[in-house]
């Protein structure tokens, strides 16, 4: 990598800010991210079936939650740890959406690429696993 200029005071050309939405900021920055948001999650919904059935897994867990979290944190680690998988979940959607777009045919890089993504909604299932025994077995076991 070149070091920057002294003309350039300093600050690599392409690492200037960037926004979003050029000239845009504010509330109208946020109202757009917030429709881009609403537009993934119902892309997500209608295409995923992964989605869907983490969507179906968080709408069953959220009464069942009540009843086995003994605290406020207990609750919000049981949630937010299903969050946290949805999260992963959408991610590598668009990871694995990227990769066949830009190569769509057989690539080994690409193959890596998606396998790695896959691997971190592993992890995230199962800490949300591990989450959820943990608080079963406080509330009922222990």
């Amino acid at each position: 990598m070149n070091a920057p200029s002294p003309r350039d005071g300093g600050k690599l050309p392409h690492l200037r800010e960037q926004s979003a939405f050029p000239g845009k900021g504010g509330l109208v920055r946020i109202g757009r991210a917030f429709w881009n948001t609403i537009g993934g999650f119902r892309e997500g919904l209608a295409t995923e079936a992964a989605i869907k059935q983490e969507v179906a897994l968080m709408l069953l867990a959220l009464p069942v939650s009540f009843f086995v979290a003994t605290s406020l944190w207990a609750w919000v680690a049981l949630m937010g740890s299903l969050l946290m998988l949805l999260a992963a979940e959408l991610l590598n959607t668009a990871i694995e959406r990227l990769c066949n777009r830009v190569h769509p045919e057989r690539h080994e890089a690409i193959k890596v690429t998606k396998d790695l993504a896959s691997a971190g909604v592993f992890c995230v299932i199962v800490s949300a696993a591990l989450v959820w025994i943990v608080a079963v077995i406080d509330r009922f076991v222990v």
